[in-house]
């Protein structure tokens, strides 16, 4: 078996790897990347990047729905095959493109998924690796479902490549991902169910705000099954059925397609990390601040599979920055949480940044809220929007802003004002006293501030 030896091997090759791979090419060491699928990770080929240009004829279709009869005089018709040859002009360059872009710079590339053996040796395309320093930035993978029949379900890349809208469809469980798989489908007349083991969906955000999504989505026509267990899937003739436990009773439901929405987990599974003493848990590989493995300091870990991250791309090449310039200069940048927003691409979308209600009653003494149902004011009247509102958590001491939750169709932009403000310790009066444009959902945010006569 033929050896080969790199001061660096980087197994993933999303924005995580690409970014530590390119740092340490720069400072002229050699480095080899693999990957076991196409190159270019997850959020431009399967994830952030084709599943929002898919929402966007969504939101028309959503938008255009809400303005019949006040100037639209008929929903348009989208043609989904148009659509997914529009995604598919984004996505498939990119492998291609990030294969070249990163062979000119000097990084050997490889093609099948690498297995540990030592803590400093790995197997990939039956060739021994041998390196100074390993990277893991493999990311995510769907959760895996332990039920009788789970090869019949679907996971996200499956939606993404749809090639026509199904009549119906279930999805099982109800976090970031089914959630804006179902708005998709359901705005384009699919009929959605969700079945969730919890009793509400996107147990991450704000209670207040998450039922009023969930009623605007009953409105539509959306079904919601809480509290229930999937226990099998079955193939019929043109349906899947899924049977659940709900109160101690097996019931089942039928629909064209059954989607696993489980969540997503660090894909680490077939690394043999045992092997490399690598440590880990559910979180992902666990790391210290200068994203160095606590059990190994040959192996760093960066990205969404790090026990420090969160899935969000920039997060993910900050990592890989810290990641790649500690391995070519010795461990002196440090990892600092960054104030991170969160959006959930529904429609009307859900957006939080900073604490929520429950964490800053945790932390200070005294914390003024100000919530409130906007549906009434202007900006949610012109688009015959029935669902905006809102929730902004104050440190009443300070008066500093120290979280917001917004309910609108721009909170995906608007919420960003908040995270400037918050990462700039902004009071209340400070905030209020800033001029932005009108009429625009920014400006309804001094309104929301507004103390009861």
């Amino acid at each position: 078996m033929k050896t080969k030896h790199y001061d660096v091997f980087i197994i993933g090759s999303g924005i995580a790897g690409q970014t530590a791979a390119e740092v340490c090419a720069k400072e002229g060491l050699s480095v080899a990347i693999a990957d076991k699928r196409e190159y270019g990770g997850t959020c431009s080929i399967r994830g952030c990047d084709p599943k929002k240009l898919l929402m966007q004829f969504a939101d028309i279709s959503q938008t255009t729905r809400q303005l019949k009869d006040s100037g639209i005089k008929k929903v348009p018709k989208i043609k989904w095959k148009s659509v997914q040859k529009f995604k598919s002009s984004f996505t498939k360059p990119v492998p291609k493109e990030t294969e070249k872009d990163l062979a000119k710079k000097g990084i050997d590339l490889y093609h099948k998924s690498p297995k540990f053996i030592s803590n400093n040796e790995v197997l990939v395309e039956d060739k021994k690796i041998t390196a100074d320093k390993f990277v893991i930035a493999t990311g995510y993978i769907s959760r895996p479902l332990k039920l009788m029949g789970f090869n019949y379900l679907l996971n996200s890349d499956d939606i993404l490549n749809l090639k026509k809208i199904p009549k119906s469809a279930i999805f099982i469980g109800s976090g970031y991902v089914g959630m804006e798989f179902c708005y998709m489908l359901s705005s384009m007349g699919c009929k959605v169910t969700m079945i969730e083991m919890g009793d509400r969906i996107l147990s991450q955000f704000d209670p207040f705000l998450v039922e009023k999504l969930t009623d605007e989505l009953k409105s539509r026509g959306v079904k919601f099954i809480f509290n229930a267990e999937p226990i099998l899937v079955e193939k019929l003739n043109k349906n899947l059925r899924v049977s659940y436990k709900r109160n101690d009773k097996t019931k089942t439901k039928k629909a064209r397609i059954i989607v696993n929405s489980a969540g997503r987990v660090p894909a680490i599974e077939k690394l043999d990390l045992e092997k490399a003493n690598v440590d880990f848990d559910d979180s992902g590989i666990l790391v210290n601040d200068f994203m160095n493995s606590t059990s190994n300091d040959k192996v760093y870990a960066c990205g969404d599979v790090s026990s420090k991250s969160l899935p969000l791309t920039p997060l993910s090449g900050l990592q890989g920055y810290i990641a790649g310039h500690n391995i070519a200069k010795g461990n002196k940048k440090e990892f600092q949480d960054p104030l991170v927003p969160s959006i959930v691409f529904t429609h009307p979308q859900l957006a939080m940044v900073g604490y929520s209600e429950e964490e800053a009653k945790s932390r200070y003494k005294n914390v003024k809220i100000y919530k409130g149902d906007a549906s009434g004011w202007y900006n949610a009247e012109k688009e015959k929007a029935k669902t905006y509102a809102y929730k902004i958590v104050v440190n009443e001491r300070t008066q500093k802003i120290v979280g917001a939750h917004l309910l609108s169709s721009q909170a995906n932009e608007t919420i960003n004002i908040f995270a400037m403000a918050i990462n700039n310790d902004m009071t209340v009066d400070e905030f209020k006293r800033m001029i932005f444009t009108y009429p625009s959902y920014s400006n309804d945010f001094k309104s929301m501030m507004k103390d009861e006569d």
